[in-house]
C-alpha cells in the first residue's frame, strides 16, 4: 500500500510538470479501477472533479464515479 501511494504521488508530481494533469489523474484513476482498487479510484475521480470541474476528464470521472457507486 505504501509503495502504491508513493508511486501515485510521484506520478502526480511528474504529471504536474507536463501541464496535462487532469488527463494524468484520469489515467491513474482508471488504472486503479482496473487493478480493482475501488477506494483509491474513487478518491482520484473525486479529486479530479474537484480540481478540474469543467474539464472533459471531469465528465468522464463523474460517469466512472457513478458506475463505481452503483456497484
Amino acid at each position: 500500500m505504501r509503495e502504491a501511494l508513493t508511486c501515485m504521488l510521484l506520478c502526480l508530481c511528474l504529471s504536474a510538470c507536463t501541464g496535462d494533469t487532469a488527463k494524468q489523474m484520469l489515467d491513474t484513476a482508471e488504472f486503479e479501477e482496473r487493478q480493482m482498487n475501488q477506494a483509491h479510484a474513487t478518491q482520484l475521480y473525486e479529486d479530479l472533479i474537484r480540481a478540474y470541474p469543467s474539464s472533459k476528464e471531469a465528465d468522464v470521472a463523474r460517469s466512472r464515479l457513478a458506475a463505481l457507486k452503483a456497484r
